[in-house]
């Protein structure tokens, strides 16, 4: 549904994204990833054609962004960070002129109007002056001018930015309530957001494209193996070097605990092991005293972590 190539974009001698590269399929919510300055709005922006590309292209279905913008536009549903609002209107009367400057047929206005307010949890709200209604709500007015003309693409740049927790939790089920029906790109920042929300994601650090998988291969695959932490009485030399010696076993740290008598340890294992029972049974039959043992499994905090650990934000990118 969506295909980027090479996507470059250059403000004056500064680049803010280069050469990238993605795709999403039909009803999946992609979420792309990055630090504040990394360039996902620009991104997106290109994508939905309020900037153009320095080079490469974006196609929303058989349509180049550049070539035939007015058909992309059509058939995409953008809210941008900040929502386009006219706070002086009513929810409906919102609704109804976004209806009218998208393009849907008189006819069919009040349907789409009404799918909207029902899909985002508007109803009560419709004869509401958007100006008397909290952050949460106007987040979800813009998702439904976003929706309204039924675009088969959805494009949401940091849609809970500024929301409480529990506006947070009502604006990503209305965005997993979308799925299936639309194809979603979701920008964020936010690593719960991804986690719960999204099929795949894409992580841009510096303006460039530097992973893409589902969180749960990302975890698996760029974090290593992860490892395990363990409480043990013991003399600390001695155990690591008995643990080092397993093959399983990358590295092995040992601290003292306040009392001095226990032993923390962090192992971290080779990717694709599960070595725990051969440490446990070293581990006791060498005399130690094993009082606590836990998985340490690595999460999208430590991959997004990694691979952006060296991002410099820079001027004009988001």
């Amino acid at each position: 549904m969506i295909e980027v190539e090479n996507l470059s974009k250059s403000f004056g001698s500064t680049p803010a994204i280069t050469d990238v590269t993605f795709s999403v399929k039909e009803g999946e919510i992609l979420g792309f990833l990055g630090p504040n300055g990394a360039g996902k709005t620009t991104t997106m922006r290109i994508l939905t054609g309020y900037l153009s590309a320095s080079t490469g292209t974006a196609k929303i279905g058989s349509y180049e962004v550049h070539q035939h913008s007015l058909d992309v536009r059509k058939r995409i549903g953008y809210l941008p960070e900040h929502p386009p609002l006219y706070l002086d209107m009513t929810v409906q009367g919102f609704l109804a002129f976004v209806t009218q400057i998208k393009g849907v047929s008189r006819r069919d206005r009040a349907q789409q109007i009404n799918r909207a307010l029902e899909r985002c949890f508007l109803e009560e709200k419709r004869h509401t002056l958007i100006r008397k209604l909290s952050k949460g709500y106007r987040q979800r007015v813009g998702v439904a001018q976003a929706i309204v003309h039924n675009p088969p693409v959805i494009v949401l740049d940091e849609p809970t930015i500024g929301l409480d927790p529990r506006q947070m939790i009502e604006v990503r089920n209305l965005i997993q309530n979308l799925a299936g029906d639309h194809t979603i790109i979701l920008s964020t920042h936010i690593l719960s957001e991804v986690s719960m929300t999204c099929d795949r994601v894409t992580i841009i650090s510096n303006g460039s494209v530097v992973a893409t998988n589902t969180p749960d291969n990302l975890t698996a695959e760029l974090a290593g193996g992860g490892g395990y932490t363990l409480d043990v009485a013991g003399e600390a030399e001695e155990l690591e070097n008995l643990l080092n010696s397993l093959e399983e076993v990358a590295s092995v740290t040992i601290s003292p605990q306040e009392n001095r008598e226990r032993l923390t340890v962090k192992i971290t294992c080779l990717p694709n092991t599960e070595p725990g029972d051969k440490i446990a049974t070293v581990v006791v039959n060498a005399g130690f005293h094993l009082y606590e043992m836990q998985r340490d499994r690595p999460t999208l905090e430590d991959v997004f972590l990694e691979l952006t650990a060296q991002d410099q934000p820079t001027t004009n990118t988001n």
